[in-house]
């Protein structure tokens, strides 16, 4: 493989990273602004349109999904909206870099999911990788601390729903296209959200909200975009690892935008889950590639 992939897909992960990271920063400027039901809602459907716009100049897509793949595709788009609902109230209530923080354990949490649930063979090395990231993830929530918010437990219920979400989408067939998939997962988080937003008093949006609002639906699907460009370029173990550098944007971003900063052990947690995420995927590409030969 020409080593400049490599480098192109390790840009495209930044920027994927990046693209999220700018659309979790301009739904919590919206934090005690707009409800919450409000803004998923008026997400959804801005997002819901521009992957149609997006589908449709890329010409026909097949609409059929299999049988055996009905199922799971429901499955996923309920594993998006509760993601969407756990992660981004933790995120209305707690600084970004930590909400991003325990979002870091997601490799983890699909390892030990996908060796429980779907038998996928997961080495003492790997689970001990496990267990000391959570340990990490422990630093960052800290239950029983006096800076303890029942919002941390909502990002680590976010964590589970997006593992669900990522194991059901390994289920899915290849007959399944991906676009589809995504379509009907945003075009669920706008209808669900939208009946939850008729017993919510809605408020008038001034352009400042409405900006945010049009920002989060661009860069959502900018890291949709990026991520799945990163797939088609470079080496899956060169540039996963660069999936991480949301975590530093989170940081930067939160500092800049919010004056937020981490304390010594949500840092020192963080850079534990992180270390043993590195591990994991380590082991996980070394593994393939023993299999391989």
């Amino acid at each position: 493989m020409d080593p400049r992939d490599n480098l192109k897909g390790a840009g495209l992960m930044m920027a994927s990273m990046l693209s999220f990271t700018l659309n979790d920063t301009a739904i919590k400027l919206l934090a005690g602004q707009v409800p919450l039901n409000q803004v998923l809602f008026l997400r959804g459907l801005l997002t819901t349109a521009l992957i149609y716009a997006v589908i449709h100049l890329r010409g026909p897509l097949n609409w059929r999904i299999p049988r055996r793949d009905g199922w799971l595709v429901a499955l996923r788009v309920f594993a998006e909206i509760g993601a969407a609902y756990f992660f981004l109230t933790a995120l209305f209530n707690m600084p970004i870099a930590n909400v991003t923080a325990i979002l870091q354990s997601l490799p983890l949490t699909v390892t030990l999911a996908a060796a429980l649930f779907l038998r996928e063979p997961v080495g003492w090395r790997r689970f001990g990788a496990i267990f000391i990231g959570f340990l990490g993830v422990l630093l960052i929530v800290r239950p029983g601390a006096e800076d303890f918010t029942v919002f941390s437990l909502y990002a680590l219920v976010a964590v589970g729903f997006v593992t669900l979400r990522d194991l059901s989408t390994r289920k899915l067939s290849t007959q399944t296209p991906s676009m589809l998939v995504t379509l009907l997962s945003s075009g669920g988080v706008m209808v669900f959200f939208g009946l939850s937003s008729v017993n919510t008093e809605w408020v008038a949006l001034d352009i400042r909200a409405a900006l945010l609002i049009g920002i989060s639906s661009v860069m959502i699907i900018g890291g949709y975009l990026f991520s799945v460009m990163v797939m088609r370029m470079g080496e899956i173990s060169f540039v996963s690892p660069f999936r991480y550098t949301g975590l530093v944007w989170a940081l930067i971003l939160g500092f800049v935008v919010f004056n937020d900063w981490p304390d010594q052990l949500t840092l020192a947690g963080a850079a534990i889950v992180v270390a043993t995420g590195l591990y994991t995927l380590y082991r996980d590409t070394r593994k393939r590639r023993e299999t391989a030969q």
